[in-house]
């Protein structure tokens, strides 16, 4: 399972049923989980932490440091969660001192060339499309598509279940349930599809589409218009996540 071409370091700790290809680098300080598929010429450099049942394919480069000139040589770590599939020449830098770590979480799929940058967290359930460029401690939550050649900036926030077009680029906080795109980047209506897909009611998907046509129809600004929705619509966890999305925004929401 372990070629023979491979360059594990000794103090590496790997777990059971991994297959590691030729020309593969493991560094030290680097623990690997059972029943990984990882092919040749990808890099575990030092600092990382991988999950169960991930597939890692050529080229991929997981524990490279921050680029970053603030970065010091400081202890942070590269997490990549479970069940993944990190496709050809996908980098995961290490954390700063900003936050310590670079996190990836479970069942996500990210395509050739994406880039994640230092202290990222992206959720679980994600699809990441070829040449996505993410930069410093962004957050993208659970269950958002992000297709090809995104360019999202340093702080940004990317909701849950939202759909952003192939080459959108964005400075701004992008909420849950939408679907974001165009050149500047709008909002572009609901991502019913997707909801629908999840198992999301009709009445369910109506009530988050009432919402968002009070934020961005009404003519009210943000703090009025939440203000409106939670007077006129059903506190469900899904509508209080949008609330609680827009309110606790460091960067404000694409309009």
């Amino acid at each position: 399972m372990i070629s023979p071409l491979a360059y594990i370091h000794p103090e590496a700790k790997i777990g059971e049923n991994v297959e590691i290809g030729p020309f593969v680098f493991i560094d030290k300080n680097v623990v690997i989980g059972d029943n990984n598929v990882i092919m040749p010429n990808a890099n575990i450099l030092y600092g990382s932490r991988i999950g169960n049942g991930n597939r890692i394919f050529p080229g991929a480069v997981i524990g490279a440091i921050p680029q970053d000139l603030k970065f010091v040589g400081e202890e942070t770590t590269a997490e990549v969660g479970d069940n993944n599939t990190i496709r050809e020449n996908v980098t995961i830098n290490r954390g700063t001192a900003a936050k310590g770590k670079t996190v990836v979480g479970s069942n996500n799929l990210l395509m050739e060339g994406v880039h994640v940058a230092h202290d990222a967290i992206i959720g679980s359930g994600c699809i990441i499309g070829n040449s996505t460029k993410m930069a410093g401690e962004i957050i993208i939550d659970d269950n958002a598509i992000i297709s090809a050649s995104v360019l999202m900036h340093q702080f940004c926030r990317v909701g849950g279940y939202t759909m952003i077009q192939g080459g959108t680029r964005f400075s701004k906080d992008i909420p849950p349930y939408i679907i974001a795109g165009r050149e500047p980047v709008a909002y572009c209506g609901l991502n019913i599809i997707g909801l629908r897909r999840r198992g999301f009611s009709n009445e369910l998907i109506e009530n988050i589409h009432n919402a968002y046509r009070i934020i961005y129809q009404s003519g009210k600004n943000v703090s009025e218009a939440l203000k409106q929705i939670r007077e006129e619509i059903p506190m469900t966890p899904e509508i209080e996540y949008i609330v609680s999305f827009i309110e606790n925004s460091q960067r404000g929401i694409i309009r």
